[in-house]
């Protein structure tokens, strides 16, 4: 019964955030400032923090290779299936059905089901996820469907063809100015990000066995502990009812690829990765997460539609919890 009631907790806070939202108390923008916190202050807090008290071995890397492959199967898997409808469509769905929200859903949640060891299982899955959400996912989005990167579709003037129009540039100059211009949004989009390089440096200090002072994580513990509320409270900070008939089926499009692809994904973890039955489990809930966080930055940045990206993560993060919770009673470890 007390297993229970962690994840109803964890429902009472999205509900709490949106009713708050919703009665004036937060502007629409306002969960960008819980953003800044959670990215750059307790999600980095809680990675430190479990790499410093928990032994993370470099066998667990596969468990990061999986996430890759998970992170970026869905969205070459939406590309093939959509090459008839609209840029605008696919985008959406490329966008929505890739990746997973591991550092600002999953680190609490696994953490209440199976205490803070499985923290190492979510910070390896969420290595090789980084590399998808915080740049993978934008850049082979707007690669594939031609999409400039630096304005919406609208100011692009999208219509109903399955990409937008490119010509490529046929002067030399041109070219490697392109790559150029290229490579450096992608390498902005993932050096910006702080669970990205804080990630990148723990993954050096485990390959070279470097010792973490025990002041660090005593320092930061209070700041991880609070990943927890602030993470779940920006999800019902992000939440926004649909508008239209075409909203609802968009999200409806997004669940119908995620749900099954996550079960795929979840029972792969569970069949063929080579660790033991609480790594397995912690992994076959990572499989089931819902839609990252930067998913509805990119979607504002290509779309100008963040509220419907939101919506859709709301959705897919009380699918989650009810889809971990069942995870965590029937599969033992």
């Amino acid at each position: 019964m007390i297993a229970l009631l962690k994840p109803i907790a964890f429902l009472l806070i999205i509900a709490a955030a949106y009713l708050v939202k919703r009665a004036g108390l937060f502007r629409p923008r306002d969960y960008r400032v819980m953003q800044v916190v959670v990215f750059d202050f307790t999600l980095p807090a809680s990675i430190i923090v479990s790499f410093a008290t928990n032994p993370h071995h470099l066998s667990m890397l596969l468990i990061s290779a999986f996430a890759i492959v998970f992170g970026l199967l869905p969205l070459l898997l939406v590309y093939a299936a959509t090459r008839h409808r609209p840029v605008a469509d696919r985008a959406f769905l490329m966008l929505n059905c890739s990746g997973f929200n591991v550092g600002n859903f999953c680190f609490p949640v696994i953490q209440a089901f199976m205490g803070p060891s499985a923290l190492v299982t979510a910070s390896m899955f969420d290595i090789g996820n980084s590399v998808v959400v915080t740049a993978g996912s934008n850049v082979m989005t707007t690669s594939l469907l031609h999409i400039d990167m630096n304005r919406t579709l609208a100011e692009q003037h999208a219509g109903s063809a399955p990409t937008m129009p490119y010509t490529k540039p046929t002067d030399p100059d041109a070219r490697r100015l392109a790559r150029r211009a290229k490579l450096k949004q992608i390498l902005k989009g993932f050096f910006t990000s702080v669970p990205f390089d804080i990630y990148m440096l723990m993954i050096v200090v485990m390959v070279f066995s470097i010792p973490i002072p025990s002041f660090v994580p005593t320092l930061l513990q209070p700041i991880a502990d609070a990943n927890s509320f602030c993470s779940v409270f920006m999800v019902g900070m992000l939440m926004d009812l649909p508008k239209t008939r075409k909203d609802v089926m968009d999200v409806l499009q997004v669940l119908g690829w995620r749900l099954p692809l996550g079960v795929l994904f979840a029972a792969a973890c569970w069949f063929l990765l080579p660790f033991d039955a609480s790594v397995r489990k912690a992994a076959v809930m990572l499989s089931l997460a819902p839609t990252a966080v930067f998913s509805t930055l990119f979607t504002d940045r290509v779309l100008g539609n963040a509220k419907l990206a939101g919506f859709t993560l709301s959705i897919t993060a009380i699918i989650a919890i009810v889809l971990m919770t069942a995870v965590n009673f029937l599969i033992p470890a």
